[in-house]
């Protein structure tokens, strides 16, 4: 836990345990190490509604840290069974669950179970689908997050030290029959371990090699971080303005990266476009951008020396339900605070209607992607142009309307695990 200082005193540390070997393990050595500080944790179970015999293994998980007075709580996944790409979906439910309760009881720490093992697994999966530098690194350390952070303290060690562990402290786990199932990919890596390692390609040197690989990438991130700052200016309006000379005197990866960040950013896009696009693109601003483009969701307006990114107005998500009182997010791009005494209806792209206004410092490309709040009478407010519509000015006193893209321009910060001799 020590690379991950400082900790506020008595910390509160939230442990994902899906009773397994791992995560017990580690929920047993993070209520140690809390309690040594004065604080404590919380074991979050995820029942995820995926076999028959799911709630009853959670009531089974919950009682084993009952006993051992470990505060522990059950959260269920509701909704339709999950039909395609079952991994994925039950992963995505699990940390939306996981995160959801750190962010309501007001935990900074969620730790998770990622050994020295999956280190390896990730490398070898991300290898097999053609990974380049980023995958390779395989997981980071810390993870930064809307509710605060995921740590991983146990990257550097091996699974088979937690399963000892566990027989140490003569404590039983639950044995997931998906972890054999052969349909999965890391499932076959599991089945072929010990053929991989009479060849050399252990786990333990595998993950040195991902270690290897995340120091190349956090020094990447660094040229990237100050290059951003040198070369794209970000309004709170959710476009962006790129001075091309300063990303062309960069080096390529990281004016391709610079790039690629930007357009997640404003298109409000957890992943980048295609490579091959950022480069086509790269090329043409090198060379002097002469007409307008798209990629990846934003639209790409050459003006004066410079290059306006924003976003392109027929990708925008549709409007959704504002609820007086309540948070919205729309598009990828923007976060609703609405009054509880402010009309009801709905946040969506201005579209259309942003001809009707001529404001200099916010670009007429970037017009028509504005958020715009409407009612069944049209346009309430559209915060931006500063536009509210006559009359209802005091329903909407604190009214916030933030740029909260689901990709920051920034990195949050790869964290090499460091792996033990």
């Amino acid at each position: 836990m020590a690379p991950f200082a400082p900790f506020e005193p008595k910390p509160h540390l939230a442990v994902a345990c899906s009773g397994g070997a791992d995560s017990l393990a580690l929920t047993l050595l993070a209520a140690s190490w809390a309690k040594s500080f004065g604080g404590h944790v919380t074991a979050l179970i995820v029942d995820h509604r995926l076999r028959p015999e799911s709630a009853a293994e959670a009531t089974q998980v919950a009682s084993w840290l009952a006993v051992r007075g470990i505060a522990r709580e059950i959260l269920t996944r509701d909704g339709a069974p999950l039909a395609s790409d079952v991994q994925a979906a039950a992963r995505a439910a699990r940390y939306a669950l996981l995160e959801a309760w750190c962010e309501q009881a007001a935990v900074l720490h969620l730790l998770t179970a990622h050994h020295l093992d999956d280190q390896a697994e990730t490398f070898l999966l991300r290898l097999a689908r053609g990974s380049g530098l980023d995958g390779l690194a395989a997981a980071s350390a810390v993870v930064e997050r809307g509710f605060g952070r995921i740590l991983r303290p146990l990257l550097p060690v091996p699974h088979a030290r937690l399963v000892a562990r566990l027989v140490a402290e003569r404590q039983d786990w639950v044995e997931d029959p998906s972890n054999r199932d052969l349909h999965y990919a890391r499932s076959r890596l599991r089945a072929v371990a010990g053929v991989l390692a009479d060849t050399g390609l252990e786990a333990g040197r595998l993950a040195a090699t991902a270690a290897q690989l995340a120091r190349a990438r956090v020094a990447l991130e660094d040229d990237l971080v100050a290059l951003l700052a040198r070369a794209a200016w970000l309004h709170p309006a959710g476009f962006a303005w790129l001075d091309p000379p300063a990303i062309a005197a960069a080096s390529e990866e990281v004016g391709l990266r610079a790039l690629a960040a930007v357009i997640a950013t404003v298109a409000g896009i957890q992943y980048p476009p295609r490579f091959d696009g950022i480069e086509r693109f790269y090329r043409e601003l090198r060379g002097g951008l002469a007409a307008t483009r798209t990629l990846g969701g934003a639209t790409l307006v050459p003006r004066r020396g410079r290059v306006l990114v924003c976003r392109e107005p027929a990708a925008v998500a549709p409007p959704v339900d504002a609820r007086p009182g309540a948070r919205t997010w729309w598009d990828g791009r923007f976060m609703l605070d609405l009054p509880a005494a402010a009309p009801g209806g709905s946040l969506g792209a201005l579209g259309p209607e942003a001809g009707e206004w001529d404001r200099a410092r916010i670009p007429a490309p970037a017009r028509a992607a504005l958020p715009a709040l409407r009612d069944t009478y049209g346009i309430v407010a559209v915060p931006h142009l500063e536009y509210v519509r006559p009359g209802a000015e005091a329903r909407l006193t604190g009214l916030v309307l933030r740029f909260r893209p689901t990709r920051p321009l920034a990195p949050r910060g790869f964290v090499a695990a460091r792996p033990r001799a």
